[in-house]
């Protein structure tokens, strides 16, 4: 199921005051923080880049045992249908990516991706246009994603894009 929610720069997003929702500095302390929030498998941030690779990983946080994504290069991104909803500037939130589509690309892409179960993908927009993408994945197991984890990720990609 796909729930979006429309993300443009600019949107006022109210931080809470404690250390892990505070104003990060660097985009690898973005993606750290938003693993420790979650406590999620893994965070990601790609980013809109010259080269051969569309949005390849460029920063990533990840719980013990978990697959890194960094130099995966297999899944084309521009036939996900995840992709295609986060260009129109909307947030996807699937609890559980078994059903989240019959795209049989989707599937191949959870598989690649370590058995993605779960995940909260924002687009960082800029000057209209997909300049980067915070992914939170679960590996294993679907989860529900609780509205501050939603919340915390949209935090986060509004970081990113201050950051860029």
């Amino acid at each position: 199921m796909w729930y979006g929610r429309r993300m443009q720069r600019g949107n006022h997003v109210q931080r809470a005051a404690d250390p892990v929702t505070a104003h990060v500095s660097t985009l690898a302390a973005v993606v750290e923080h938003l693993l420790a929030r979650t406590g999620a498998s893994r965070v990601t941030l790609r980013q809109d880049l010259p080269g051969d690779y569309t949005f390849p990983v460029t920063h990533e946080a990840l719980a013990p045992g978990t697959p890194s994504l960094m130099e995966e290069r297999t899944i084309d991104l521009r036939t996900q249908p995840v992709v295609a909803e986060l260009a129109q500037g909307r947030q996807v939130v699937q609890d559980d990516c078994r059903s989240a589509s019959d795209d049989a690309a989707f599937h191949r892409m959870r598989q690649v991706y370590g058995g993605l179960a779960a995940q909260i993908v924002t687009p960082v927009v800029q000057d209209g246009q997909l300049a980067a993408i915070v992914s939170v994945h679960q590996l294993g197991e679907p989860r529900t994603w609780t509205r501050e984890e939603i919340a915390a990720a949209a935090l986060a990609a509004e970081e990113a894009g201050k950051l860029l």
